[in-house]
């Protein structure tokens, strides 16, 4: 089966359509499916144990390989929560159940890039660029998506279109095509210096006439105000409570969220995590991992609820550069491996279910005799995510993944 018999034999989702509100450009909007189609990368850098998340109970060598670290069976004290009679979920997910139940939350085990890399830096290259193992490619794979995407020229030049929550802009989104970025935490809200009057009107009589950079300013100029008019609404601040998150992923998700319900002009987020990187002491049902996830599970649960409506024209993909080894190490920890699980919530998604080819984790069945093998390549998983539910025409798919393979296999995580 090459790619384009796959993602063609993958019925394409529904289009579905939002209210947004009376503004003229909403109304615009409203007529343009492929437009109001949203999707959100949330990235755990570290490499989480995906072990862990969804547990393979019925796997001895599971439980053989982690004396300390394994998450017990269904029915036992802190044991896995059952998703399917073969996978159960860590108990500190236990917020993600009722996404899971109403077919809105899906997950795809063994999967992961094909380079064999180790290292984190590398690793979380081949993700974001989307072509692992060529670190020649300067842009990353959501910029080059962006340009890609169909809908109304000029609403698809919004400066909000894309957003990254975070300091810098991430990798995933580096290029030629607009990213606004709005900080993380409580510092979100808080003036720049540039929004300073007289600084303001300073730097706009420097560059007004500027070819290179007098557009650019004003482009950011234009997104910091309305991230800013967003940011400020009462909606916003009723989220909020008033008050800073107790962790900094759950009012960034909170905050995402409401600005792409608010303003359907957002079409595109990004999210990254830290921490995930267990080499001791990761623990099993309680400890460093479960302590991680517990506020990361409420974060992803406040991420959909505050999505309101737009959750079920909105698709989110959660990924990690590569999974752990199958065995603890002495430390009760895990080292760095290769598959790992893939996360996909929302309207559209083929939910209720663990995707991908699962060949156990008999010693024989291992990659290197250590890990999870890859038997699904993150890109198909996502290809499939642009095609079937952002609706990108096929002969654009090459222009985001450009180095993909064309053998995949019939992993279907969109409905149809």
């Amino acid at each position: 089966m090459n790619r384009r018999q796959f993602l063609r034999g993958v019925s394409a989702a529904g289009a579905g359509t939002i209210s947004l509100g009376p503004n003229s450009w909403a109304k615009a909007l409203a007529t343009d499916t492929a437009t109001t189609r949203r999707l959100i990368v949330v990235f755990l850098r570290g490499a989480v144990d995906g072990l862990n998340l969804v547990v393979p109970y019925r796997e001895a060598n599971y439980y053989r390989l982690r004396p300390r670290i394994a998450i017990a069976q269904p029915g036992d004290d802190d044991g896995a929560i059952d998703l399917d009679g073969q996978f159960g979920l860590h108990p500190a997910l236990t917020p993600l159940l009722p996404f899971w139940r109403q077919g809105s939350l899906a997950f795809v085990h063994a999967a992961g890039s094909p380079d064999p890399t180790r290292s984190h830096f590398d690793g979380q290259d081949n993700i974001e660029s989307g072509t692992p193992g060529n670190k020649a490619t300067r842009d990353g794979w959501l910029n080059r998506l962006e340009g890609a995407l169909p809908g109304d020229p000029a609403l698809r030049a919004a400066p909000t279109r894309a957003i990254s929550i975070g300091a810098v802009v991430p990798r995933v989104f580096l290029g030629s095509n607009r990213v606004t970025t709005i900080a993380s935490g409580a510092t979100a809200l808080r003036p720049s210096v540039l929004d300073r009057p007289a600084v303001n009107e300073a730097f706009a009589s420097i560059y007004h006439d500027d070819v290179r950079f007098g557009g650019a300013f004003k482009e950011f100029v234009a997104a910091r105000g309305d991230v800013m008019t967003a940011l400020e609404d009462p909606e916003m601040r009723e989220a909020n409570n008033g008050a800073p998150p107790s962790y900094a992923f759950a009012g960034d998700a909170v905050r995402l969220a409401t600005l792409m319900r608010l303003d359907p002009r957002v079409q595109l987020g990004f999210l990254a995590v830290s921490g995930w990187d267990t080499h001791a002491n990761q623990g099993g049902a309680k400890g460093q991992l479960a302590n991680l996830l517990t506020p990361f599970a409420g974060g992803m649960a406040a991420l959909a609820e505050n999505l309101g409506p737009v959750y079920q024209d909105t698709a989110i993909v959660v990924i990690s550069e590569f999974g752990r080894t199958v065995a603890q190490n002495g430390n009760g920890g895990t080292d760095h491996g290769h598959g790992n699980v893939m996360w996909l919530m929302g309207g559209n998604v083929a939910g209720g279910k663990v995707h991908g080819e699962w060949g156990g984790l008999d010693d024989g069945a291992l990659h290197d005799g250590r890990d999870v093998p890859v038997t699904t390549d993150y890109r198909t998983i996502l290809a499939q995510v642009c095609e079937r539910h952002l609706l990108l025409p096929d002969t654009k798919l090459s222009e985001v993944f450009p180095a993909m393979p064309e053998q995949l296999a019939p992993v279907r995580v969109i409905k149809g």
